[in-house]
């Protein structure tokens, strides 16, 4: 059943990607999409009795992890090199099944809605080839035994998110985004190779359980020392930032997010699998299965929580001015990861993981949702184009609240009733709270202050697309409608202040799109209504096991990660004015959202008149985009022009390549001359040859 869930959407990607256009591409969507609901359902076989019938079953404890319940399945023997044994082994336990339903569930929903979302490509047996393709490299991932082998998934998924961002190649734009998604995530990625490289330095393992119980066995008043030039650094600090580089690239966590905005080029089917719920949330796992070797290093751990923190408030504060309603989601998931790592670093990773759980449906919810009014609108996405969609597309608005309120954590606290982003959400602010210290107070305050924008920019989208009224024959115009008052909410301006046009998944403009505007068709909407259950009862159905009780944490997750007894119980212990900081900071939100969209629609053009800076300031995200470019881009483009093109043009080219041809081109034109052909030239140069021959062996005395 392992090998199943495993190798199944690989058999469908080789079958797409090398027969697709044999096959046709109705066989090719019909059998990827297949091949991917048996392995979801596979994976709910395999994740169900973990959480409701007392463990994995076919588990065994695993020597040196803490006691933990894995279940390993061989594939193959691997790299063999002196004593080094390294097996392709498919490694499960609770942490691994909790993936394997993210990602498998998520991806075969995305398949069927794909069904309907391509069906006028020319090229979809190809996306499918790739959408599969991604979930097999996920799957390696998150089933690894061992650093290279995570690091062998961790590659696959940048590969495959690679192809498919860019998988509109023709357009300029798709593949500028692919290759800043590529490049970006190399950094991140040199870093995490840095790192598991320190690992198996330090600890001598390659393997997970070997070098887990390495740490076991430290001494913590005699750690490890690294000799770095001059320094003496600790060598677990040192390896736990390296592989967090690693998880900040994949997981567009601040500084090396720039890429996240920008994949919003690829198909939004893309969107929903690569930045809802899998790709982005890999270096979340990463860090949760390496949780052992994070428990070493408190600087570590405080880098991450504050790393997280900052990434929770800022892209928050970018998604308040953004029109583009992808571009809005994309930087509420930026957001949500920021989430995720605080709780990580905080030592909450049971937490982590759960809002990594919840976060899946309720986002890939929003995104096919988006992709549902995309659709509709004839692939119009700038909000400012919307407006009135409610009455024509209900059952769309209706998903969308639903991942609404679950993204903003609408619900009671102190009770057991609300949607799966309250109960996540929640648990993470009150253990940022629990962390305490300069680095607690601040990550709390941040994440807090991002419950609030994310209630504001959540239903600001809600408002801008679904009510008012139509606002699309007003295309590329700040117009104030004379019978309503109802106004676009900023200036239209793109991401440089410049005037734009809403561009679509395939590049097109549409003026009135309003008047032909329907509900997506069934194979669309069927994956938004299994979304919608998840978005509503993943979190009070599974609240139990991921947080609200330690005794039932531990016994759920059966050693797969760490848990901190008394750090939860602290966390459960925060006031009560703590637990309902994000309930209140959600209201002042929607109230916020409401009064300016709808109460008083001018209100924010006049906001972003009044204050310029700040808005330009926002709307160009902190304008790293520029500053990357004045730092790193600029430089590089000089000296690949300068320097590198001198070198490689004149240099190699020019002098010797072409210069030495030159050369044995002069010299065999007169070595050619020679050989005129006529047989009395040769006969004379024979002469010749002879009579020097005989001349200098008798200067030499050789006959006399």
């Amino acid at each position: 059943m392992i090998q199943a869930i495993v190798f199944l959407p690989l058999i469908g990607a080789l079958i797409a990607g090398l027969l697709g256009r044999t096959i046709g591409h109705r066989p090719s969507e019909y059998l990827t999409t297949g091949l991917l609901i048996i392995a979801a359902v596979l994976s709910w076989i395999v994740f169900l009795p973990i959480a409701f019938g007392g463990g994995l079953s076919g588990a065994e404890v695993a020597e040196g992890s803490h006691e933990a319940a894995v279940l390993k399945v061989e594939v193959m023997r691997w790299i063999q090199v002196g004593d080094m044994d390294l097996r392709w082994i498919l490694r499960v336990d609770t942490l691994t099944a909790i993936m394997l339903v993210v990602v498998n569930t998520v991806s075969s929903l995305v398949h069927v809605y794909s069904i309907g979302y391509m069906a006028d490509d020319p090229h979809r047996s190809r996306f499918f080839a790739y959408l599969s393709l991604f979930t097999f490299a996920m799957l390696m991932l998150v089933t690894a035994d061992n650093f290279l082998q995570m690091f062998f998934g961790w590659e696959g998924v940048g590969l495959a998110s690679y192809l498919l961002i860019g998988f509109w190649y023709t357009r300029p734009s798709a593949t500028a985004a692919a290759m800043k998604a590529f490049i970006v995530n190399r950094v991140g990625d040199f870093g995490f190779a840095l790192g598991i490289f320190g690992a198996f330095m330090v600890l001598g393992h390659i393997d997970f359980d070997g070098a887990f119980h390495a740490v076991a066995a430290l001494d913590p008043a005699a750690m490890p020392v690294m000799h770095f030039l001059s320094w003496d650094l600790d060598a677990m600090t040192v390896v736990c930032l390296l592989l967090f580089m690693g998880a900040m690239g994949k997981s567009a966590q601040f500084l090396l997010h720039t890429w996240l905005p920008d994949a919003m080029e690829g198909p939004t089917p893309v969107s929903a699998l690569i930045h809802a719920a899998t790709m982005v949330t890999a270096g979340v796992f990463m860090v949760a299965r390496l949780s052992p070797l994070f428990q070493t290093s408190p600087t570590a751990m405080t880098f991450v929580l504050i790393i997280g923190a900052i990434t929770a408030f800022f892209a928050a504060t970018v998604g308040l001015v953004q029109n583009d309603i992808k571009r809005v989601i994309a930087y509420s998931t930026c957001s949500q990861l920021g989430y995720m790592f605080v709780a990580l670093g905080a030592g909450a990773y049971s937490a982590g993981v759960f809002h990594l759980f919840t976060h899946a449906f309720f986002k890939a919810l929003l995104f096919l949702g988006a992709g549902a009014v995309i659709h509709a609108m004839h692939h119009e996405q700038d909000m400012r184009n919307m407006g009135g969609l409610r009455k024509k597309i209900p059952m769309t608005y209706y998903m969308m609240v639903i991942g609404t309120l679950a993204l903003t954590g609408v619900g009671i606290p102190g009770t057991e009733i609300g949607f799966a982003g309250f109960f996540s959400k929640d648990s993470i602010i009150e253990s940022a709270y629990a962390v305490g210290g300069n680095a607690g107070t601040f990550a709390f305050w941040s994440l807090v202050i991002g419950a609030l924008f994310t209630s504001f920019y959540s239903w600001r989208l809600i408002h801008l697309t679904f009510h008012g009224t139509p606002r699309d024959a007003q295309h590329g115009h700040a117009h104030v409608d004379a019978h309503d008052g109802s106004s676009h909410d900023e200036p239209i301006a793109d991401d440089h202040g410049h005037d734009d046009h809403a561009h679509d998944d395939h590049g097109h403009a549409h003026g009135s799109a309003y008047d032909n505007a329907h509900e997506a068709p069934n194979v669309m909407m069927v994956p938004l209504y299994v979304l919608a259950a998840g978005a509503i009862l993943a979190g009070v159905v599974f609240y139990g096991m991921f947080f609200h009780d330690v005794e039932h944490i531990e016994h759920f997750f059966a050693g797969s990660l760490v848990v901190n007894e008394e750090f939860m119980e602290a966390a459960h212990a925060v006031p009560l004015w703590v637990k309902w900081s994000s309930t209140i900071a959600m209201l002042i939100g929607f109230v916020t959202a409401w009064y300016m969209y709808i109460r008083s629609p001018d209100m924010p053009r006049r906001l972003a008149e009044t204050n310029p800076g700040l808005y330009q300031f926002l709307l160009n995200k902190w304008y790293f985009d520029e500053l990357y470019n004045v730092i790193f881009v600029k430089p590089a483009l000089w000296v690949g022009r300068a320097f590198w093109k001198g070198f490689d043009d004149q240099l190699v080219d020019q002098t010797l390549t072409e210069g030495l041809a030159r050369r044995v081109q002069n010299v065999t034109s007169w070595v050619t001359k020679l050989q005129s052909g006529y047989l009395y030239h040769y006969a004379f140069a024979m002469l010749i040859g002879i009579a020097a021959l005989l001349t200098w062996a008798i200067a030499a005395g050789g006959l006399i």
